[in-house]
């Protein structure tokens, strides 16, 4: 006698599973074939037949089967991931390619699609986004721990996270020379030597010949130029433009601080940046440490509510040579340190700058520390540092300290330098953003 029709679904369900739990793919194929009988959009039992016909090599069935399960959970990434891989087994590229991002919309994290639509792309010659869906595989992959090395890359996928990564490497190396080569035919390879070397630095084609043991930046070195903590003043002689107006500086900055709504802002972010600051900051005494800032530019934006407000402070920092690199810098503002602050010790990410800070408001027992070596601000006095040494810097009194920091280029540095590590740095920028699902190119 059939089983009732509100049980039989469950039934052959349990004994698919059972069968699955034993390793016995038979009864499985049979059970959730069974179930298909009378649950026709199961998707379940459609993905696992779906997987079964594709061990036999029949792709269409399974594409088949898949399609059915899509329909019945237009909203699962699972079998839009499952669906592309098909598609790719039976050739259909385009159709492949629009199945895993339309997955991958719906979980980005799913960094195996990724990789599989980074094949995709690499087989209909779209070399780009071949490139950037890899990225974005390795990356996604690696966040989770996965694809460090061969112990933590499922063999199935080895080879092809292996060809993945050697890819994207020369991707990116041809990318980043062909950013600098119209400097290079303008200026000729010479001028470009250094810059040379920190790309083959930065892509760990060679190593970093780091002369000083404290200093180690963390994103970007530059060879070839004097290592040290603090620079001669000499060197910047427009900052004494800064140092004569500091009375005019710091007079606007005192109005915004008399202003309840004074935008000043967490300099290390929203509260959802609370991780990043319990790690950079302490407290000497039982208030919360806190560093605020007033940014002018902030990762090259600049933010013209608060230019408007301090109308002689950015007039006099838009008249000196700061950094400017698109999507990074400049970076100036009034960081103010808050009583009891500690700023612990960390570096920053490339010599090619160095940081500035004119003091506008600076109590007692307030220092900055650089590779070691102390550095008391005094107020209209400014002091520029690397900010790739270790550094720290401390309010144990009960004011706020405020200094108004600035970003400078290296003046060891030459004009065709900064304009090819400017150039250079965008790209780079752009290239790691670029790990997002990349739109296909027009055939």
């Amino acid at each position: 006698m059939d089983s009732p029709p509100d049980t039989a679904p469950a039934t052959w369900r349990a004994q698919a599973l059972a069968g699955l739990q034993r390793g016995d793919m038979t009864l499985a194929e049979q059970a959730f074939s069974r179930l298909l009988e009378v649950r026709p959009d199961d998707a379940e039992a459609l993905q696992f037949l779906a997987t079964r016909q594709l061990g036999r090599g029949d792709t269409v069935r399974a594409i088949e089967l898949l399609q059915a399960a899509r329909r019945s959970q237009p909203q699962d990434a699972a079998i839009l991931h499952q669906l592309g891989s098909a598609q790719m087994l039976a050739g259909d590229l385009h159709a492949a390619a629009d199945s895993l991002r339309k997955g991958l919309e719906l979980a980005p994290g799913m960094f195996v699609a990724r990789l599989r639509l980074g094949v995709v792309f690499e087989q209909q010659g779209h070399r780009h986004e071949a490139m950037t869906a890899y990225l974005g595989a390795i990356h996604a992959a690696q966040a989770r721990g996965r694809w460090l090395s061969d112990e933590t890359t499922a063999p199935g996928v080895r080879d092809a996270v292996k060809h993945a990564t050697q890819y994207v490497a020369a991707g990116r190396r041809e990318l980043f020379a062909a950013t600098i080569e119209p400097l290079r035919q303008r200026y000729g390879p010479a001028e470009l030597a250094r810059v040379d070397h920190c790309l083959a630095i930065y892509l760990h084609e060679q190593p970093a010949p780091l002369p000083d043991p404290r200093q180690r930046p963390g994103f970007l070195y530059f060879p070839g130029v004097p290592s040290q903590t603090f620079y001669p003043r000499e060197r910047f002689p427009a900052h004494a433009r800064l140092e004569a107006a500091v009375d005019v500086i710091r007079d606007e900055l005192r109005a915004v601080l008399s202003d309840a709504g004074n935008d000043l802002v967490p300099f290390l972010g929203a509260p959802s940046a609370e991780a990043v600051a319990a790690r950079l900051l302490d407290a000497s005494g039982t208030q919360e440490p806190a560093w605020d800032a007033f940014f002018f530019y902030r990762h090259g934006v600049r933010h013209d509510g608060n230019c408007a407000r301090c109308p002689r402070t950015i007039g006099l920092l838009d008249s000196l040579p700061l950094v400017r690199v698109r999507d990074h810098a400049p970076e100036t503002l009034y960081s103010l340190l808050r009583p009891g602050t500690h700023i612990l010790p960390h570096r920053g990410v490339t010599n090619t700058r160095l940081v500035t800070h004119l003091p506008l408001i600076v109590p007692p027992d307030c220092a900055l520390r650089v590779g070691g070596e102390t550095h008391v601000w005094e107020e209209g006095r400014c002091v520029t540092f690397d900010d790739t040494f270790e550094h720290e810097a401390w309010n144990h009194s009960e004011q706020t300290r405020v200094v108004l920091i600035m970003d400078s280029w290296n003046p060891d540095l030459s004009e065709v330098e900064r304009a090819a590590v400017a150039d250079l740095v965008a790209a780079i920028g752009d290239f790691n953003r670029s790990g997002a699902i990349p739109a296909p190119s027009a055939t």
